[in-house]
């Protein structure tokens, strides 16, 4: 590589490809290099497909992080959420759409590819080049003694070594390895002597063995979710998926970490529907034939309200004017604030994200460069910080990536 400024972006994914554009649009010369052959994987999977590529509103406190959460509100108002959305849909040309029932921004031709794209032909436009199949094993400062100027040396599995001004490390973090993500660039960064918090899967489904509920593997509905954490409490509002396995969706995922992280101890309570316990408690006393099946059928997919019912251990043609105190009391129990019989997860295998990683207190806010390794500069999931569904880690991806990139091509 030559010309003034040199920059080496190691991960072609949403952080990646958005450093590498902005550090290209900024004048620098860059290279991204991408072990996979084809790039964006997580992209073009993320939304079933359509990439859900922002939310429509910011909420930074539904963050996690272990390190400063100011520290992490500096990185994401960097650029701001109506910035981004201005980005893709006047730069990029991707117009964005709002799925109203969930407050997500997709693409209004639903397919996440043709994001992916679009930072791919925009980078290039603006003189990246970008080069697929190439694993990078190691980066370390260099002086480069052909003109004894700082840097960097990037070596390259089966290529020669490189040298580059700056290195962006954007290479994801543990999740959906088969995406192309296996923690190189968390091994990267130890080795430079960064501090890793503790990495674990976030954003992912949890299971059940046995799979007590296997019989009702693909029933969806609306939850709200607790989970009861020392002094508070953690609560989730959204979609709820039974599987053969255990229990998906958003609502489950949101709070998957508190089970990831609590050595499989951590309770799980259920409210089905939006009547709490003294909503149910009050109707269950009404009196006439009207059996409990009947009521319950009617607010709730008819197997979860038989499995329900049954769990409580009363019988579904049982009148409700005939209902015992302690009948009435487990059935308000199994519909308000039922405890979900969770065992496991599914792990980084079809984790959203992966929780922990660098300590963002040895980050620059502004440049994300890092405290450790100047003209090291990291973004994306590399970093200890996740949000919930619905684009908010894009969001995360986009601002660090784009912040990354202008640092790495700051002139020094």
């Amino acid at each position: 590589m030559s010309g003034e400024r040199t920059v080496a972006v190691i991960g072609a994914g949403a952080a990646g490809a958005m450093a590498a554009l902005c550090a290209a649009e900024a004048g620098a010369e860059v290279l991204l290099l991408e072990r996979t052959a084809d790039g964006g994987r997580k992209i073009l999977i993320s939304g079933g497909g359509r990439c859900n590529v922002l939310p429509s509103r910011p909420d930074f406190a539904r963050f996690v992080t272990a390190s400063s959460p100011n520290t992490m509100k500096k990185m994401l108002r960097a650029w701001r959420l109506a910035e981004q959305r201005a980005f893709f849909e006047d730069t990029l040309g991707i117009r964005l759409a709002l799925e109203p029932e969930t407050g997500k921004l997709f693409p209004a031709t639903d397919r996440a590819r043709d994001v992916r794209d679009a930072l791919y032909t925009a980078a290039r436009t603006r003189g990246a080049e970008i080069r697929f199949g190439q694993l990078v094993t190691n980066i370390t400062p260099a002086v480069e003694p052909r003109d004894a100027t700082p840097g960097w040396s990037v070596v390259v599995e089966h290529g020669a070594d490189l040298h580059a001004d700056a290195v962006v490390l954007a290479t994801g973090g543990l999740s959906v390895p088969k995406t192309g993500s296996d923690g190189t660039g968390l091994r990267l960064a130890k080795r430079l002597g960064h501090t890793i918090h503790r990495t674990y899967p976030a954003l992912t489904p949890l299971t059940a063995d046995p799979p007590v509920h296997a019989p009702l593997a693909g029933i969806s509905l609306d939850v709200t979710l607790e989970a009861p954490l020392g002094r508070g409490r953690a609560t989730t509002r959204g979609g709820f998926l039974f599987t053969h396995r255990g229990y998906s969706g958003p609502s489950v995922l949101d709070l998957s970490h508190h089970a990831v992280l609590s050595s499989r101890d951590q309770p799980i309570l259920v409210q089905w529907t939006d009547a709490d316990s003294d909503a149910w408690d009050h109707t269950l006393r009404e009196t006439g034939a009207r059996t409990v099946a009947s009521l319950v059928r009617r607010r709730l997919p008819t197997r979860l309200a038989d499995t329900l019912i049954d769990e409580a251990g009363v019988h579904g043609s049982r009148a409700l004017a005939e209902l015992r105190r302690d009948e009435r009391r487990r059935l308000v129990q199994n519909l308000a604030r039922y405890p979900l019989p969770w065992t496991g997860d599914e792990g980084y295998k079809k984790a959203e994200v992966t929780g922990g990683g660098v300590a963002l207190g040895e980050i620059d806010p502004a440049t994300m460069e890092s405290g450790i390794a100047p003209g090291l500069f990291l973004c994306g999931e590399i970093l200890d910080a996740f949000g919930p569904i619905g684009g908010y880690n894009f969001m995360w991806a986009w601002a660090t990536g784009r912040a990354a990139g202008l640092g790495a091509a700051a002139p020094r």
